[in-house]
């Protein structure tokens, strides 16, 4: 990671969805992640009325809470918290008489348009969050990379064109530097949390991180504090041609992070960093080897973007990379695996 930035990446305003197909479904049914839902995205559509939520400072969020009918309310309620449990505790339903929905708001934003649920334990009022979001394969390879390749477990179910995803806490990226100032030792902590962040979602092609599309995690260790970065969005896995756009660095929305890497660590502190979080993508690989190849190899026959951005990608890495191997790509998932071959490849031979 160096610490330039550019101002002019461009992603699609209006990205194509993909079907699941065969394939991926039988994986899905493997892993199960496949699951009979009583409630789909277009059951939620049928809403009659909707209200702006508004942040602190009457701001629109973008969210609009939405209303229904008494008698579609009884049919959601029931459903939705069905599909909850099951999320949550593979379908245990003892606690489905503690449990109610609190709200359900909308957003136009974006590509997947979700729908976010509230739910509250009636007997205490603690409460949590789920999506519920229109089907696209990208998306799903996206989860399932993320699940297999980061430090984090993603929790997530699919049925035809519904796609439902647990809640990811944190503070969103582009409000956290505004809300936290701290010494520099925690700049520098925060600091290496991105280049190792931004490491991540180049080797495994996650693209248009921008601030407002991961969350900080702050955890208290017993003499500091700890950072993770963890990405909320995953429309955009192995799907744009530059490659600039899997690297978070480079989004002019990310420009205070960067220019805190620049402040805060040295050249060869960076190297480490990236070499750091190389070793780890590769341990996860080895880890579930399995798993990953069952995916790639479903991945490799999908189509998740557009001819054009396959050539533009192939291109720009083998110009980056000087991997001849490249060139013989046919698709995302085939550009994907050089690429973590590669990253294998090199950890292994580090090792011997």
């Amino acid at each position: 990671m160096d610490n330039s930035i550019v101002n002019d990446i461009k992603i699609s305003k209006k990205k194509q969805t993909f079907t699941v197909g065969k394939d991926l479904l039988d994986y899905l049914v493997k892993y199960d992640r496949n699951y009979s839902m009583p409630i789909n995205y277009y059951d939620l559509l049928d809403f009659k009325e909707s209200v702006a939520v508004l942040d602190a400072k009457g701001k629109d969020t973008f969210w609009a809470s939405v209303f229904y009918s008494p008698h579609q309310m009884d049919e959601l309620n029931e459903g939705l918290i069905k599909m909850y449990i099951r999320l949550k505790s593979d379908g245990n339903n003892l606690a489905n008489d503690n449990l109610a929905i609190d709200s359900i708001d909308f957003c136009t934003f974006g590509n997947s348009k979700p729908f976010r649920i509230k739910v509250k334990n009636i007997f205490n009022d603690n409460h949590d969050y789920f999506y519920i979001k229109l089907s696209d394969a990208s998306r799903i390879y996206g989860l399932e990379l993320e699940h297999i390749l980061s430090p984090d477990n993603i929790n997530f179910l699919f049925q035809e064109n519904t796609l439902i995803e647990e809640h990811t806490v944190g503070i969103p990226g582009d409000i956290f530097l505004e809300k936290n100032v701290y010494d520099e030792e925690n700049y520098i902590r925060l600091a290496k949390e991105f280049v190792k962040f931004n490491e991540r979602c180049f080797l495994r092609l996650l693209g248009d991180q921008r601030s407002y599309n991961f969350v900080v995690i702050r955890t208290p260790d017993f003499d500091q504090t700890q950072y993770r970065i963890k990405s909320i969005d995953f429309d955009q896995q192995s799907y744009e041609g530059r490659l600039n756009t899997y690297r978070p660095q480079f989004f002019k929305e990310n420009l205070n992070y960067v220019k805190m890497v620049k402040f805060c660590l040295d050249a060869d502190s960076i190297e480490q960093y990236q070499y750091e979080e190389r070793a780890l993508v590769a341990k996860r690989m080895i880890a579930e080897e399995h798993r990953y190849y069952s995916l790639i190899k479903v991945m490799k026959g999908d189509i998740i973007s557009l001819p054009e951005k396959i050539t533009l990608l192939k291109s720009e890495l083998q110009k980056a990379t000087k991997l001849k191997s490249y060139a013989k790509c046919k698709s995302m998932g085939d550009i994907l695996e050089v690429s973590l071959s590669h990253v294998l490849k090199n950890y292994k031979n580090a090792i011997l």
